[in-house]
């Protein structure tokens, strides 16, 4: 899995647009081993990445848990704290 592509499900305050074309960004981007693609493929890509987008909005809007949200925040926290202890330095 892409490392870039973050959980967007079950967070408060919910995951936006731009968040879930980004993680559809990066998926096609794996998927297809461009970062960038030419301009042969630049309609096909961009098609991907739509219709990605649109069914992982689709995706986290159908879904349900009785597990309270998570806050950004706190989970940026621990983030920061799990790459301290993975990479030797001081969190922030």
């Amino acid at each position: 899995m892409c490392r870039s592509i973050k959980t967007l499900y079950n967070f408060e305050p919910p995951a936006t647009e731009q968040e879930i074309r980004a993680a559809a960004l990066q998926f096609v981007r794996k998927l297809s081993g461009f970062s960038v693609p030419s301009k042969a493929n630049e309609e096909a890509f961009g098609r991907a990445v739509d219709e990605l987008a649109a069914t992982a909005a689709r995706l986290i809007e159908s879904l349900v848990t009785t597990a309270e949200p998570r806050d950004r925040g706190v989970e940026a926290e621990r983030a920061k704290a799990r790459a301290a202890l993975r990479f030797g330095n001081s969190p922030a």
